[in-house]
Protein backbone atom coordinates (compact mmCIF):
# COMPACT_ATOMS: atom_id res chain seq x y z
CA UNK A 1 0.00 0.00 0.00
CA UNK A 2 1.16 3.42 -0.91
CA UNK A 3 0.61 5.92 1.69
CA UNK A 4 -0.06 9.20 0.32
CA UNK A 5 -1.62 11.30 2.71
CA UNK A 6 -1.91 11.63 6.30
CA UNK A 7 -3.35 13.70 8.69
CA UNK A 8 -4.46 14.65 11.82
CA UNK A 9 -8.28 14.97 12.05
CA UNK A 10 -9.54 14.92 15.59
CA UNK A 11 -9.29 13.85 19.56
CA UNK A 12 -11.89 12.52 21.51
CA UNK A 13 -12.45 11.94 25.04
CA UNK A 14 -14.92 9.91 25.04
CA UNK A 15 -16.69 7.38 22.13
CA UNK A 16 -19.86 10.31 21.19
CA UNK A 17 -16.76 13.16 20.13
CA UNK A 18 -15.64 10.49 17.50
CA UNK A 19 -15.95 11.06 13.94
CA UNK A 20 -19.76 10.01 12.90
CA UNK A 21 -18.73 9.30 9.09
CA UNK A 22 -18.55 5.49 7.93
CA UNK A 23 -14.75 5.60 7.44
CA UNK A 24 -12.83 1.96 8.42
CA UNK A 25 -11.19 2.59 11.17
CA UNK A 26 -7.53 0.61 12.33
CA UNK A 27 -6.81 1.17 15.97
CA UNK A 28 -3.53 0.50 17.67
CA UNK A 29 -3.37 -0.02 21.61
CA UNK A 30 -1.06 -1.30 23.99
CA UNK A 31 0.48 -0.65 27.89
CA UNK A 32 1.47 2.41 28.03
CA UNK A 33 4.99 3.14 26.73
CA UNK A 34 4.80 0.00 23.99
CA UNK A 35 5.48 2.61 20.86
CA UNK A 36 2.10 2.87 19.77
CA UNK A 37 2.73 7.10 18.50
CA UNK A 38 5.98 5.71 16.85
CA UNK A 39 4.67 2.91 14.91
CA UNK A 40 1.79 4.92 13.72
CA UNK A 41 4.37 7.58 12.69
CA UNK A 42 6.46 4.73 10.95
CA UNK A 43 3.71 3.22 8.69
CA UNK A 44 2.59 6.76 7.15
CA UNK A 45 6.32 7.98 7.23
CA UNK A 46 5.41 11.26 9.08
CA UNK A 47 7.62 11.85 11.92
CA UNK A 48 5.75 13.43 14.33
CA UNK A 49 2.44 12.71 13.23
CA UNK A 50 1.32 11.07 16.12
CA UNK A 51 3.20 12.61 19.39
CA UNK A 52 5.76 11.04 20.70
CA UNK A 53 6.32 10.86 24.91
CA UNK A 54 8.94 9.47 26.56
CA UNK A 55 6.32 9.65 29.74
CA UNK A 56 3.93 6.29 30.32
CA UNK A 57 0.30 7.40 29.75
CA UNK A 58 0.93 10.89 27.75
CA UNK A 59 -1.40 9.82 25.54
CA UNK A 60 -5.23 9.98 27.27
CA UNK A 61 -7.79 10.78 24.31
CA UNK A 62 -8.82 8.58 21.20
CA UNK A 63 -6.93 9.89 18.35
CA UNK A 64 -7.83 9.93 14.63
CA UNK A 65 -5.70 10.31 11.35
CA UNK A 66 -7.10 9.91 7.80
CA UNK A 67 -5.08 7.99 5.45
CA UNK A 68 -5.75 8.24 2.01
CA UNK A 69 -8.39 10.40 2.43
CA UNK A 70 -10.09 6.56 2.41
CA UNK A 71 -9.64 5.00 6.04
CA UNK A 72 -8.50 5.93 9.98
CA UNK A 73 -5.70 5.01 12.03
CA UNK A 74 -6.83 5.14 15.68
CA UNK A 75 -3.95 5.93 18.44
CA UNK A 76 -5.42 4.65 21.86
CA UNK A 77 -4.68 5.93 25.29
CA UNK A 78 -2.39 3.19 27.13
CA UNK A 79 -3.51 0.84 29.15
CA UNK A 80 -2.04 -0.29 32.58
CA UNK A 81 0.95 1.23 34.51
CA UNK A 82 0.87 4.80 33.82
CA UNK A 83 1.87 7.65 36.33
CA UNK A 84 -1.97 8.84 36.57
CA UNK A 85 -3.98 8.83 39.52
CA UNK A 86 -6.30 5.88 39.95
CA UNK A 87 -9.42 7.74 39.32
CA UNK A 88 -8.05 8.80 35.98
CA UNK A 89 -6.79 5.09 35.25
CA UNK A 90 -10.34 4.48 35.74
CA UNK A 91 -11.59 7.04 33.09
CA UNK A 92 -9.09 5.06 30.20
CA UNK A 93 -10.21 1.82 30.94
CA UNK A 94 -13.86 3.25 29.89
CA UNK A 95 -12.65 5.30 27.49
CA UNK A 96 -11.06 2.11 25.66
CA UNK A 97 -13.95 -0.30 26.32
CA UNK A 98 -16.23 1.97 25.71
CA UNK A 99 -14.29 2.37 21.98
CA UNK A 100 -13.88 -1.43 21.51
CA UNK A 101 -17.04 -2.53 22.35
CA UNK A 102 -19.34 0.05 20.93
CA UNK A 103 -17.31 1.61 17.87
CA UNK A 104 -19.38 0.13 14.76
CA UNK A 105 -15.96 2.21 12.78
CA UNK A 106 -13.59 -0.24 14.26
CA UNK A 107 -12.71 -2.76 11.63
CA UNK A 108 -9.52 -4.38 13.33
CA UNK A 109 -7.58 -3.81 16.33
CA UNK A 110 -3.67 -4.16 16.84
CA UNK A 111 -2.27 -5.11 20.30
CA UNK A 112 1.36 -4.01 20.65
CA UNK A 113 3.33 -6.19 23.07
CA UNK A 114 6.94 -5.01 23.68
CA UNK A 115 8.94 -7.49 21.89
CA UNK A 116 11.50 -7.48 25.11
CA UNK A 117 9.51 -8.98 27.56
CA UNK A 118 7.99 -12.54 28.36
CA UNK A 119 4.04 -12.24 27.93
CA UNK A 120 2.81 -10.22 30.71
CA UNK A 121 -0.38 -10.57 32.53
CA UNK A 122 -1.72 -7.84 31.60
CA UNK A 123 -1.43 -8.12 28.06
CA UNK A 124 -3.02 -11.79 28.02
CA UNK A 125 -5.95 -10.57 30.12
CA UNK A 126 -6.66 -7.65 27.77
CA UNK A 127 -6.46 -10.42 24.77
CA UNK A 128 -8.87 -12.76 26.43
CA UNK A 129 -10.57 -9.67 26.68
CA UNK A 130 -10.72 -9.20 23.24
CA UNK A 131 -11.62 -12.95 22.91
CA UNK A 132 -14.59 -13.40 24.78
CA UNK A 133 -16.32 -10.23 23.09
CA UNK A 134 -15.68 -11.40 19.33
CA UNK A 135 -12.98 -8.22 18.66
CA UNK A 136 -11.14 -8.73 15.77
CA UNK A 137 -7.46 -8.31 16.11
CA UNK A 138 -3.65 -9.16 15.65
CA UNK A 139 -0.90 -8.79 18.12
CA UNK A 140 2.21 -6.65 17.01
CA UNK A 141 5.43 -7.14 18.55
CA UNK A 142 7.26 -3.62 18.71
CA UNK A 143 10.95 -2.67 20.06
CA UNK A 144 12.54 -6.04 17.64
CA UNK A 145 15.57 -3.81 17.87
CA UNK A 146 16.12 -4.35 20.78
CA UNK A 147 17.25 -7.74 21.37
CA UNK A 148 18.64 -10.23 19.41
CA UNK A 149 16.74 -12.85 16.58
CA UNK A 150 17.74 -15.35 18.95
CA UNK A 151 15.53 -13.68 21.96
CA UNK A 152 13.33 -11.99 19.59
CA UNK A 153 12.46 -15.64 18.46
CA UNK A 154 11.73 -17.06 21.94
CA UNK A 155 9.61 -14.40 23.46
CA UNK A 156 7.37 -14.83 20.30
CA UNK A 157 7.14 -18.41 20.41
CA UNK A 158 6.06 -17.84 24.04
CA UNK A 159 3.36 -16.61 23.35
CA UNK A 160 1.96 -18.82 20.95
CA UNK A 161 2.31 -21.41 23.32
CA UNK A 162 0.44 -19.56 25.84
CA UNK A 163 -2.40 -18.19 23.52
CA UNK A 164 -2.33 -22.34 21.98
CA UNK A 165 -3.39 -23.09 25.59
CA UNK A 166 -6.46 -21.31 25.00
CA UNK A 167 -7.02 -20.50 21.56
CA UNK A 168 -7.99 -22.36 18.67
CA UNK A 169 -6.70 -20.00 15.80
CA UNK A 170 -3.94 -17.68 16.83
CA UNK A 171 -4.49 -14.31 15.49
CA UNK A 172 -2.20 -12.85 13.41
CA UNK A 173 1.37 -11.93 14.38
CA UNK A 174 3.57 -8.64 13.35
CA UNK A 175 7.09 -7.96 14.46
CA UNK A 176 7.78 -4.26 13.78
CA UNK A 177 11.00 -1.62 14.52
CA UNK A 178 9.98 1.60 14.65
CA UNK A 179 13.41 2.95 13.93
CA UNK A 180 14.12 0.15 11.72
CA UNK A 181 11.04 0.09 9.83
CA UNK A 182 10.26 -3.42 10.15
CA UNK A 183 6.98 -4.73 9.89
CA UNK A 184 5.75 -1.74 7.61
CA UNK A 185 4.78 -3.51 4.75
CA UNK A 186 3.28 -6.42 6.44
CA UNK A 187 0.81 -4.29 8.13
CA UNK A 188 0.23 -1.68 5.62
CA UNK A 189 -0.24 -5.10 3.25
CA UNK A 190 -2.93 -7.09 5.69
CA UNK A 191 -4.79 -3.33 5.68
CA UNK A 192 -5.01 -3.15 2.05
CA UNK A 193 -6.22 -6.85 2.16
CA UNK A 194 -8.45 -6.13 4.72
CA UNK A 195 -10.23 -2.81 2.78
CA UNK A 196 -10.39 -4.90 -0.53
CA UNK A 197 -12.18 -7.54 1.40
CA UNK A 198 -15.69 -5.85 1.20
Amino acid sequence: MNIQSATFRCSSQKLAQCPADSMREFAFIGRSNVGKSSLINMLTQRPGLAKVSGTPGKTRLINHFIINGEWALVDLPGYGYAKVSRRERSGFSTLITDYILKREQLYYLFVLVDARHEPLRIDLEFIRFLGRHGVPFGIVFTKSDKLSQAQLNRNIELYRRQLAEEWEELPALFVTSSERGRGREEILDFIENCLTQN
